[in-house]
Parts: C-alpha cells; sequence; structure tokens
C-alpha cells in the first residue's frame, strides 16, 4: 500500500500521493546476488582451473617443443586435437598435418599431452 490512488471517470488511474521515491531507487537486491554468484564462481572456480589448464598446457607446449621441432601452432594443433580424441591424435589429422612425424614420435608427444592433462576434468 504505497501508493495511495483513485480511479478516475475515464477508467484511468490518478496517483494521489509522490510516489517519486519508490521509482528513484529501484530495488536491485535480486541482480546484486546474481552478480556475486558469478564473479564468486569465477574466483573459485574458473580462474584457477583456467590457471592450471594454462599451467599444464604450457607444460605440454615445452615438452613438445623440446622432443621435436615443429611450428608453434602445429603444437598447439597437436595438443588440441590429441585432447579432443581422447588422448590420441586422429588417424585423418596423423595423415595430413602430422603426416611427416614418425610414429614414434607421434607416441611420444600422445603420452606428453596424456601425462601434462592427466587428472584434468574438462567440465
Amino acid at each position: 500500500d504505497f501508493i495511495e490512488w483513485e480511479p478516475t471517470p475515464k477508467r484511468n488511474v490518478e496517483v494521489l500521493n509522490d510516489t517519486a521515491d519508490l521509482y528513484r531507487y529501484f530495488d536491485c537486491t535480486d541482480e546484486t546476488e546474481f552478480l556475486f554468484a558469478c564473479v564468486r564462481r569465477t574466483v573459485e572456480h574458473d580462474l584457477p582451473r583456467e590457471i592450471d589448464y594454462l599451467s599444464r598446457h604450457d607444460e605440454a607446449i615445452g615438452q613438445i617443443m623440446d622432443t621435436v621441432e615443429m611450428p608453434d601452432r602445429l603444437a598447439e594443433d597437436f595438443i588440441m586435437f590429441t585432447r579432443q580424441n581422447d588422448g590420441s591424435l586422429p588417424n585423418r589429422r596423423r595423415s595430413d598435418e602430422f603426416k611427416a612425424m614418425s610414429d614414434d614420435e607421434v607416441v611420444t608427444l600422445e603420452k606428453i599431452v596424456w601425462d601434462a592433462f592427466k587428472g584434468f576434468e574438462n567440465g
């Protein structure tokens, strides 16, 4: 009962009291709590997980580059394709982008990726 009103003859409503304060500062408690929950999840879950991923990724890249000479982009692709295929390089990629690598090199790099990301959850 914040607004005092009465009906008008033209079937409208006439507000009888000052209601500016009701609209000037709206209640954004729900929005603030939602935003807080998002920030909390980011700080407590997403950022640590991203840091863990980047650390594992950097470890894998370093070991790959120490093992086989290849462009950075190809090493990045190797990690991506291997992770997407549950730890092994897909045959199509093996016969295309990575055809210059020996079978032993592929197995070694797959193990590097597997070891670096062991225990890291995708979700």
